[in-house]
């Protein structure tokens, strides 16, 4: 049973890219959030697009905020995470544009179709 005041990215739900790249998620997913919220997109090494919503990329920036700058490893993997990554909000309609790199990352076509697959706490954009 779900608590109180714990979302879930549940179901997988099929789009397709408008004519400015943009997907609409879900309203099943975006209710318990306002426009002003940001989601982090970040290019998974398996070929899909990970999608953190605000508590799981809360959680990531506590955890990096952690790391020492002396830590070479911990720093390459901040930069690598954030320079690849697409920080985004989304409209009224819960529209959000997609980057021509992500996209390609993930064998999305500009214009084409994708798959949002729940994951509990986070979801992903594939083909």
């Amino acid at each position: 049973m779900a608590q109180p005041g714990i979302h879930v990215y549940s179901g997988g739900f099929d789009r397709t890219l408008d004519e400015k790249n943009r997907l609409t998620i879900p309203s099943a997913w975006r209710w318990p959030h306002t426009e002003a919220d940001t989601f982090l997109a970040i290019p998974h090494p398996d070929g899909y697009i990970a999608v953190l919503p605000p508590a799981r990329l809360a959680a990531l920036l506590a955890d990096i905020a952690g790391k020492k700058i002396s830590d070479s490893e911990a720093q390459a993997v901040k930069a690598r995470i954030f320079s690849e990554a697409l920080s985004f909000t989304f409209d009224k309609q819960g529209r959000f544009g997609v980057t021509a790199e992500l996209l390609e990352h993930a064998g999305i076509a500009a214009g084409g179709d994708a798959r949002l697959i729940g994951m509990g706490d986070t979801f992903n954009i594939m083909t």
